[in-house]
């Protein structure tokens, strides 16, 4: 029986989603717990890999089992188990070819700016007290609905077939003293939104114009984008399924 798990965690103290040989990982972390609370080893496959530092507001994974459980019952269990950094929010059954990977329909990221110095958010959003051009930002942002190719935002020397993503939504919004960039898209390359924002933020700074974002994903060159903005104030925000994906088979 397969089932697919619903979880939020804060990934400071962890090396990122996947399990790593000589690093913790939520991976392992919540392996760990449900092979305990569960008394049998279990694996689970999430519906991606966010990097070391990277937080979730909502992540996916899907385990199988030979035994019926209390779903209640196991997601207080999990909660009582695991570290305060980690929140299993719901369990269910789906049908036995469900993938938590490769069924996800598009997944959001958000990406916060501090824009003001504050001693609550110095861990979960990006420090940048520097003036930026909102309407630069969102123009640049607009150029990526251009493109399906973002080999230029990708992490050099990654193993993937293709490097095309089709991008639904990318905006900025001012939220109190941050600024949050949102973008969704059916799919991530590693590094991706970082390294967006890091080039983005080049044009609200002026260092580039909005029409050489043109031009900078057209070289498929990873040294003509920006910096790539720091991972504690990168969140995982949702990933989407479709309507069907708890049917039992």
């Amino acid at each position: 029986m397969r089932y697919f798990i619903e979880l939020s965690y804060n990934g400071k103290a962890y090396h990122g989603w996947q399990n790593q040989p000589n690093a913790i990982s939520v991976q392992e972390v919540l392996e760990n717990a449900l092979s305990k609370v569960l008394r049998v080893p279990i694996a689970i496959v999430g519906a991606g890999r966010t990097d070391a530092g990277v937080h979730a507001m909502q992540m996916f994974a899907h385990f199988d089992v030979a035994e019926p459980f209390s779903v209640q019952d196991l997601v207080y269990k999990l909660n009582s188990f695991l570290p305060k950094d980690i929140a299993i929010h719901d369990i269910f059954r789906v049908n036995d070819q469900a993938h938590a990977r490769f069924d996800a329909t598009s997944r959001a990221y958000v990406y916060r700016i501090a824009l003001k110095k504050n001693v609550f958010n110095q861990d979960t959003a990006y420090s940048l007290r520097v003036p930026l051009n909102i309407d630069d930002l969102r123009a640049a942002s607009k150029v990526l609905f251009d493109y399906k190719d973002f080999q230029c935002f990708s992490k050099s020397n990654t193993d993937v077939k293709t490097y095309n993503c089709k991008i639904m939504a990318a905006d900025w919004r001012l939220v109190e003293d941050e600024l949050h960039f949102y973008i969704k898209a059916d799919r991530f390359l590693r590094n991706m939104v970082r390294a967006i924002v890091g080039t983005l933020i080049n044009v609200g700074q002026g260092k580039i114009t909005v029409a050489q974002m043109h031009d900078i994903i057209a070289s498929k060159d990873r040294s003509c984008a920006g910096y790539s903005v720091p991972a504690h104030g990168l969140y995982l925000k949702e990933v989407t399924y479709p309507e069907n994906i708890k049917t039992i088979g």
